[in-house]
């Protein structure tokens, strides 16, 4: 990266880690089960909501018992079942329809983190109803209160219910962006792991190692804080100890509701020490390709941190150390290289590629772009990268290419 640049990122990012103490930083109200929606919505004195979830969860009567509960306490229950794994503005809007309508005061996201990605845009259109979806992307655009939000998720992986951000598609450009606001934060975070006992094995690998990626990019920042980094760990040592046991066996409540913690805490510490590049590859190629956010992660995650180098020895061998990878004796290329190869093992252990499909040479210029405009200078990464060095990931990651990769043109 050039100088000037990189001058300009780390002062951009010492400038955040300035003002963190002033931010208005919150955690989710928890509730035991989704049945304590209704209750809650009544006591704030909600009469209408909207529900944002997918298909295949509401055709498999995962919402049902919560809708049934919404009928018998008299709140009407307007529903939009048609968010896609990577929801975009046209989905947003159409869900807004439905709130409006509906005369809704609160949103309901119940699914994996698209589900409530949608659901949190929506409450900040219904506060900000003069302002488009792209207006309201961007870093901390908009604040004030917004309309009660609800998080359910049904993944362990995205950690959304207790982040300031929501993740959503351009329809235009195909492009990923995030809108990070404070009062995206959901009001009440519904952690019950029985709502995750139906995800398939695969996607519990991959959202699993979702939340692995959260804790560990925010932990090798340079964002961390004592609190975040305590966060980050307890993730860490949560998910090597009970993924494998939630990927053989889904029924296995001890180890949903573990990596169900795992994903929260994954996701309190990431809002607020941030990611790294390989979010901003990921998002990326799930803007172009629909690439599942949990499955580029996976892919890219030891890329990205052996490409860090010696810059994130010290904090992976801590990690390599909290895990019992390594010792306090181990040297950090030696431990650090254990925990990236704890990483690859368990990911060939559960199913996972360590390569994506589909990736065209001739799309990398331009997804670097993104990438680069993503991370930079926002995310307080151990080493910083410009979009040329960005390219490498999309050549490592890619099962084939039908083009010379654009290093060596």
């Amino acid at each position: 990266m050039h100088p000037l640049k990189a001058a300009y990122c780390r002062a951009f990012q010492q400038g955040f880690r300035i003002l963190y103490p002033f931010f208005p930083y919150r955690a989710p109200e928890a509730l035991e089960s989704d049945g304590d929606i209704p209750e809650t919505l009544s006591r704030l004195g909600v009469r209408a909501a909207l529900l944002v979830t997918n298909e295949s969860l509401r055709s498999l009567g995962v919402t049902a018992a919560l809708e049934a509960a919404m009928e018998r306490a008299g709140i009407a229950c307007a529903v939009y079942d048609r968010t896609p794994g990577n929801p975009s503005i046209r989905d947003v809007e159409a869900a807004y329809a439905l709130y409006r309508e509906g005369g809704c005061g609160a949103v309901i996201g119940f699914g994996g983190g698209s589900c409530i990605d949608c659901a949190k845009t929506v409450a900040a259109r219904a506060a900000h109803p003069s302002r488009s979806v792209r207006q309201l992307a961007g870093n901390l655009r908009f604040w004030g209160q917004l309309p009660p939000i609800f998080a359910v998720p049904t993944t362990a992986g995205t950690g959304s219910e207790a982040t300031l951000a929501a993740v959503l598609v351009d329809d235009e450009t195909r492009r990923k962006f995030t809108i990070n606001a404070f009062p995206l934060i959901p009001r009440y975070a519904v952690l019950d792991a029985r709502n995750t006992m139906g995800l398939p094995p695969f996607y519990t690998a991959t959202t699993g190692i979702d939340a692995l990626t959260h804790a560990i990019e925010a932990y090798i920042g340079q964002s961390t804080t004592r609190e975040t980094r305590a966060w980050s760990v307890e993730a860490v040592k949560l998910i090597f100890a009970y993924l494998p046991r939630a990927y053989r066996d889904g029924n296995d409540l001890e180890a949903r509701q573990a990596m169900l913690r795992a994903s929260y805490l994954a996701g309190m510490s990431f809002t607020r020490a941030y990611v790294g590049y390989c979010h901003a590859v990921a998002h990326s190629l799930g803007g172009r390709y629909d690439t599942p956010h949990g499955l580029a992660n996976s892919v890219l995650l030891p890329y990205v941190l052996r490409a860090y180098g010696s810059s994130v020895y010290r904090p992976l061998k801590e990690l390599a150390v909290a895990l019992h990878l390594a010792d306090r004796g181990t040297p950090g290329a030696i431990a650090a290289e254990r925990l990236i190869r704890g990483i690859e093992r368990m990911n060939r252990d559960m199913g996972i590629p360590d390569k994506l499909s589909g990736i065209r040479a001739e799309d990398i210029d331009q997804l670097s772009r993104y990438a680069d405009r993503e991370g930079n200078p926002l995310y307080p990464v151990p080493r910083l990268m410009d979009r040329r060095e960005l390219q490498r990931f999309y050549v490592m990651a890619a099962d084939t290419l039908d083009e010379p990769s654009p290093q060596k043109q």
